[in-house]
């Protein structure tokens, strides 16, 4: 019986994804427990030679770079990869002309512009996959999840209306959470700085020396302006960045991951910030990244033991009983 449940639970693990080399428009479905077995597979499918490996894996449709089993893990079904070759480097030219990134912000405004009908059905489609991706999910995510109409999103998961309520009821927690720990971390803030206006002289001096940094980070930034185009990142996320309170709540997992990778310079060029406010940033976002990951991580493990211990439920257990003391 334990045998033929663990070897139920290895075929529950199997992610289907598909592959695809780079320039190339031909897919190929195959499914993986991890990393390891997916480049593998990659190599044996798409007939890439032993010279040219390690092989490269990158999502396809922003050429983020998956090296992390948790990650890799954390992703939905069906998910689209790109194998890079070791002589090959990532390229938005690699299926449509070197224009992936206008039509992916086009699409965002489109889909801003026409309502999030087609959004929340693709956000739906993610947690049907699996509940645990709603700590991956950014705030503006959460809440159009949570905007939908019961029923409408009761069809789309394929549930009752009642059980659709309760996960919007989850939503709104998640969301609520988030916003008490921005809110915690604003007055942080605003503490360190009364802090700092009550200090001595030689806090006041290190203030100036900070003050300087900054400047003469400007000042860089002023004569570097040609360097934003090795930003990625899209302009909602740099808006998001700049504008919004502790924005690291803000975003999904996969943006944080994409803003840990930034370089530093070139990302305080593009938000017109000082060197080391941008590290500041970028280490929460590593933070908050690290955070989510552990979390649903520790989902997968209870769910595969309440797997494990469900394929044992059928033998007869004898009850436990409590020791009797002495007569």
């Amino acid at each position: 019986m334990e045998v033929v449940g663990e070897a139920e639970t290895e075929t529950e693990a199997l992610k289907p994804c598909l592959l695809r080399r780079n320039h190339s428009r031909e897919q190929h479905g195959v499914a993986a427990s991890c990393l390891e077995q997916l480049r593998s597979k990659a190599c044996d499918i798409l007939a890439i030679d032993k010279s040219l490996t390690p092989v490269t894996l990158v999502l396809a449709e922003d050429g983020t770079i998956v090296d992390d089993d948790d990650y890799f893990l954390c992703l939905p079904s069906n998910t689209k990869f790109v194998v890079l070759a070791s002589n090959e480097k990532w390229t938005y030219s690699n299926s449509d002309g070197g224009t992936a990134w206008i039509t992916q912000e086009s699409f965002d405004v489109d889909e801003t512009d026409s309502g999030s009908g087609l959004k929340w059905k693709n956000v739906a489609r993610q947690l049907k996959e699996d509940l645990s991706s709603i700590i991956l999910l950014s705030e503006e995510d959460l809440q159009v999840l949570i905007d939908v109409p019961c029923s409408d999103l009761a069809q789309e998961l394929c549930q009752s209306c009642i059980t659709v309520q309760g996960l919007q009821n989850t939503l709104q927690q998640v969301l609520d959470q988030r916003e008490e720990a921005r809110q915690s971390k604003q007055l942080l803030e605003l503490y360190l700085q009364a802090l700092e206006k009550e200090g001595s002289i030689l806090s006041k001096q290190q203030e100036a020396g900070a003050s300087f940094s900054d400047k003469m980070d400007a000042v860089d930034a002023g004569s570097n302006r040609e360097s934003t185009s090795e930003i990625t990142l899209t302009g909602q996320v740099l808006t998001v960045l700049k504008e919004k309170p502790a924005p690291e709540l803000s975003l999904s997992s996969r943006d944080l991951e994409m803003v840990t990778k930034e370089d530093p310079k070139a990302l305080a060029i593009a938000l017109s910030w000082g060197l080391k406010k941008t590290e500041t940033l970028q280490q929460a976002c590593h933070q908050e990244l690290s955070l989510r990951l552990q979390q649903v991580q520790s989902l997968s493990s209870l769910r595969s033991v309440s797997a494990r211990k469900s394929s044992l439920s059928g033998e007869p257990r004898e009850p436990k009983r409590a020791k009797q003391g002495p007569t």
